[in-house]
């Protein structure tokens, strides 16, 4: 078991798929989808959208189907599937969130879910780890309990080695190669968020506050910068569509990790309500779907052509 503390990894060795061994039906961790041609500085990461649930852990859960998927940020990888036409490419993760959350640091660990001691290097006391939503979850999105019973740590370091490792060895290796090719790199991590009970297609007379329709987290400003930040928030209300900026979703771990714009790297992280493109309750794609993806498609012209005036400067600027 090659485990250890969160900058440890190889980054040299990027691996295209790693197989879990144990379970073949599981297959490799992650999707790519590469553009015909790179030509553009933007990067898309879907880490939440994974809908692969292995045997084993459906035998270790004591919830059903319909309750693990609560956690999915179901069809976003499919949203914002017209980045590939643009000339940048998609990530998204094969495993279910319910079974290993890419956006946390690698061994945000919950002591009470395992019966073994965790190593030392896990981070047991972190907020995210007292709400049960470490690396491996112990709660679904409604706050319910997953497990009928306690882990291994065993069992949670080679989920981590297996499947959470590679995605982000793939996701730095896209980042850099884009920060070599356009002088900057740009992270689009794309999220859903329940709409909550307020959402309606006919807006509702006396409504005491809209909910968002999207939410942009740049770290309050820290993580990308703020031409590229502008640019999707602009366009976006000029759809009519109600955005807030991070509150309450300021960007997770990968916002925060991937987010260096003063080595070239800028991530940001795009909520969508999921009340706009499909039905909460049973998962499935609503008929505007396709309309919602098409105007996400012209948002992310315009933001590739943001993201090379960021270049541009940047460059000028060395």
């Amino acid at each position: 078991m090659n485990s250890g503390s969160t900058e440890d990894w190889e980054l040299s060795q990027i691996p295209a798929a790693r197989v879990d061994r144990s379970d073949p039906e599981v297959g490799p961790p992650f999707e790519l989808t590469e553009p015909d041609e790179l030509s553009c500085p933007l990067v898309f990461s879907s880490p939440h959208s994974g809908n692969v649930y292995p045997t084993h852990f459906l035998q270790k859960t004591r919830l059903d189907a319909a309750t693990l998927r609560r956690s999915e940020d179901a069809h976003v990888d499919a949203l914002f599937l017209a980045a590939t036409a643009i000339g940048a490419p998609l990530l998204r993760a094969r495993l279910a969130r319910a079974y290993l959350d890419l956006n946390r640091e690698p061994y945000e660990l919950d002591p009470r879910m395992f019966d073994d001691p965790l190593p030392d290097f896990a981070n047991t006391r972190s907020l995210r780890v007292a709400a049960g939503l470490g690396t491996i979850p112990r709660v679904v999105a409604d706050a319910t309990e997953i497990y009928a019973g306690r882990l291994q740590v065993d069992e949670a370091l080679r989920r981590i080695d297996t499947f959470y490792k590679p995605y982000h060895l793939m996701l730095r290796h896209l980042m850099e190669r884009a920060r070599r090719r356009f002088g900057v790199a740009v992270l689009i991590d794309c999220h859903s968020m329940p709409s909550g009970p307020a959402r309606d297609k006919a807006p509702a007379p006396r409504r005491e506050k809209r909910r968002a329709d999207f939410i942009i987290g740049d770290r309050f400003g820290v993580s990308c910068s703020a031409a590229i930040v502008a640019t999707i928030e602009r366009r976006l209300r000029e759809w009519g569509y109600h955005v807030q900026r991070n509150r309450p979703y300021a960007g997770g771990f990968i916002t925060e990790h991937y987010g260096k714009p003063s080595a070239g790297w800028h991530a940001v992280q795009i909520e969508v309500a999921r009340g706009l493109y499909m039905d909460e309750a049973n998962l499935r794609r609503r008929d505007d779907f396709d309309a919602v993806a098409g105007r996400l498609g012209e948002m992310i012209r315009q933001l590739a052509q943001a993201a090379a005036g960021v270049g541009d400067q940047r460059a000028a600027a060395e």
